[in-house]
């Protein structure tokens, strides 16, 4: 008996499960084949007038709207034809590709009526491909009628990332015939988030204003409703006068009692996101990457605070929805980290490279964002890689000619391509066409033996300076030509650079420049802004950074929005140019 036990228990040892992979993916191979040759089919699928002869079993493992038809008391379980109203057969007929597939292809004009055949057949995946395909494609063209669908469907991702870019945009959107066409409900939700990018409350205004007398008729009588999300707290009083002898609200009275009772009733209701939002550029102390000068100069604003950042930041690209990333290294890996602009603080989200890395020279690479996709640039080692935002992922892209032999100078994003320069030739990338072209570079090239110096994109155009510092060069993307501007004069006499580094800000160009210069026998650094006036062609200096000289900053250079509000945290530490005192780190 004992002898059994054991036989037993080595037996049930031995035993393991085994899963052939081959086996899963040919048997969905399998079962395509059987659809296309038109064998073993056992029920026909009418849409539209449309036959579509298909397995009762597999439409029944891929859809629960499927097994409930076929498994139940229903009549279709025992119908060879069954017609299905509310679909379209194109539609369908992608659905069932999909079903035999598991392969799904989905287009902007194809993926709203691509989601109600989901929705209604209860395929989850096809359902949230399309969410997460339109969210992914939200911009100007598309934000007004993605958000009208998704709100019919209930799409919450859809319906949040379209929120986002119209409040992040709503000056534009409103403006836009599109914006016209939004249901009086609609229109109230997005004018009530504090999240609209809006100066003035009168910009909320204008655009009911338009709103309504698209369609007058219908609509004056809703503006009684829709004027309790006007924030008429926030007007001035002459504001407000103008908007009380506006026609719209003389034509009805009760709607100039709603102003004066809601301007008596909600007198503190908050600012609009906007009202509090500054442009300001991003830099990171050089002899600690955890600490950072948040700073727009020409307003004499400047916030420094300390972050828990995963090592030295180096990079950075500001999105068009105003997300900001940036590289950071450590002795271990290159991380893509990216700003909580709410909680003002930076969390991890990808591992870009694997180390181990010199940290005394950290690596050339080049962070930069087309249409909401990141692309990476990495020298002297030549790399390309795409990072999708959705998935939290990269992925290796095709390379230039002779890419991994490049000598990259420096790569910048403009005019919806990346611009790859070497020290002979320049590479441009196409991401609507995944296309690399070149061409020589004219003569403002400088020879092999020096370093190029800053670069920045503005507009269509590209600006960086020569090695030595005497002239600023600039090439017009669209019209292939290049032009010399000048380089900041010194007051100091022969200035030793040490680094500078471009920025835009208030669409004005802007250069931060670390230098050295001799004071007496002894050498003593300085660190001073300059903005170009295009007009004049001439290089006007800023006040001097605050906190000290010896507080000096790696010229990271990210520029971006910020709501002041969120910056001024704790850990944070605030100088006005009319206040500047404080102390150093």
């Amino acid at each position: 008996m004992a002898a059994a036990a054991q036989e037993t228990h080595v037996s049930s040892v031995r035993s393991r499960s085994y899963q052939d992979e081959s086996y899963l993916h040919g048997f969905l191979g399998a079962v395509g084949d059987l659809q296309k040759e038109g064998e073993l089919q056992d029920v026909v699928l009418e849409v539209e007038g449309r036959r579509f002869p298909c397995h009762r079993l597999v439409l029944s493992a891929a859809s629960p709207y499927f097994r409930a038809m076929f498994t139940s008391d229903m009549a279709e379980s025992r119908q060879k034809t069954v017609v299905l109203q509310g679909l379209d057969a194109g539609m369908f007929e992608e659905i069932l590709s999909y079903i035999y597939s598991g392969t799904l292809h989905v287009s902007l004009d194809r993926v709203q009526p691509l989601y109600q055949a989901a929705d209604l057949l209860q395929l989850d995946y096809v359902r949230d491909t399309c969410s997460s395909y339109m969210a992914m494609n939200v911009e100007r063209s598309t934000c007004v009628d993605l958000y009208k669908f998704a709100d019919v469907f209930g799409a919450n991702v859809v319906l949040n990332s379209c929120l986002q870019y119209i409040c992040q945009h709503f000056v534009e959107v409103s403006s836009s015939e599109e914006f016209c066409i939004l249901s009086v409900d609609q229109l109230t939700e997005i004018i009530s988030h504090d999240e609209l990018e809006v100066k003035k409350e009168t910009e909320v205004w204008e655009a009911v204003v338009r709103w309504v007398q698209h369609s007058r008729e219908d609509r004056l009588q809703h503006l009684p409703s829709i004027l309790h999300h006007i924030r008429f707290n926030l007007l001035t009083s002459d504001d407000t006068t103008a908007i009380l002898e506006h026609p719209l609200i003389r034509e009805d009275p009760g709607s100039s009692e709603v102003i004066r009772n809601e301007v008596q009733r909600n007198p503190n209701l908050k600012p609009r996101l906007g009202m509090m939002t500054m442009e300001m550029v991003l830099l990171s102390k050089n002899s600690d990457a955890k600490k950072m000068l948040w700073m727009n100069p020409g307003e004499g604003k400047y916030i420094r605070c300390d972050y828990n950042l995963p090592g030295y930041t180096y990079n950075g690209v500001v999105t068009h929805d105003n997300e900001i990333y940036v590289l950071a290294a450590d002795s271990h890996n290159i991380y893509l980290c990216k700003y909580n602009h709410v909680e003002n603080k930076w969390e991890q989200k990808s591992t870009v490279s694997e180390g181990p890395i010199e940290m005394e020279w950290l690596p050339n690479d080049y962070l930069m964002d087309i249409d909401g996709l990141f692309y990476l640039v990495t020298s002297p080692e030549m790399a390309f890689k795409k990072y999708n935002q959705q998935t939290n992922e990269w992925h290796n892209c095709a390379m230039p000619e002779d890419g991994e032999q490049l000598d990259v100078a420096f790569a910048v994003s403009c005019n919806r391509r990346i611009y790859l320069f070497t020290y002979t030739e320049m590479h441009w990338y196409d991401p609507s066409e995944d296309r690399w072209s070149r061409k020589a570079l004219s003569d403002y090239s400088p020879t092999v033996d020096v370093e190029y110096g800053p670069v920045v994109a503005m507009g269509t155009k590209i600006f960086w300076t020569d090695p030595g510092f005497y002239n600023m060069l600039e090439y017009d993307t669209e019209a292939d030509s290049w032009s010399e501007h000048p380089a900041p004069e010194f007051e100091d006499n022969d200035p030793e650079i040490e680094d500078r580094a471009f920025f835009v800000l208030q669409n004005m160009l802007h250069i931060l420049v670390n230098y050295k210069c001799l004071i007496g026998d002894d050498s003593s650094l300085f660190q001073q802004v300059f903005v170009y006036d295009r007009r004049e062609h001439i290089w006007r200096e800023l006040p001097e950074l605050p906190f000290g000289r010896q507080c000096r900053y790696d010229p990271m250079c990210i520029v971006a929005p910020i709501y002041l509000p969120y910056l001024n945290t704790s850990h944070a530490d605030t100088q006005d140019a009319a206040n500047p005192g404080g102390t150093i780190w």
